[in-house]
């Protein structure tokens, strides 16, 4: 079960065994300074999870900002394969 813990930053030197058992059972540690919540540690495993949710996210609100742009009739389309054409042109220029 996921539990979060609030830990004095002295514990990291003093107690760090202990803290890196806890993130091992994907625990979330607060750390504090002076009783003030100053920092989150948490598993890589989590810390990977959390990267991918976030890239999901922005990716998807991409997406529903650009089908916001194709359904607005104020949107000027430009053909595909005239994009396409142009990108050949500017590569080409380049020598790639």
């Amino acid at each position: 079960m996921l539990k979060t813990q609030v830990r004095p930053a002295r514990d990291l030197r003093n107690n760090y065994a202990e803290i890196m058992r806890s993130l091992e059972q994907h625990d979330h540690v607060i750390i504090t300074n002076n009783g003030v919540g100053e920092s989150v540690l948490i598993n890589i495993e989590d810390y990977a999870a959390y990267e991918e949710f976030l890239h999901h996210r922005f990716i998807y609100n991409e997406l529903q900002k650009s089908k916001d742009e194709v359904t607005d009739p104020n949107t000027p389309l430009v053909d595909a394969a005239d994009v396409f054409d142009r990108v050949k042109k500017k590569i080409a220029g380049r020598g790639l």
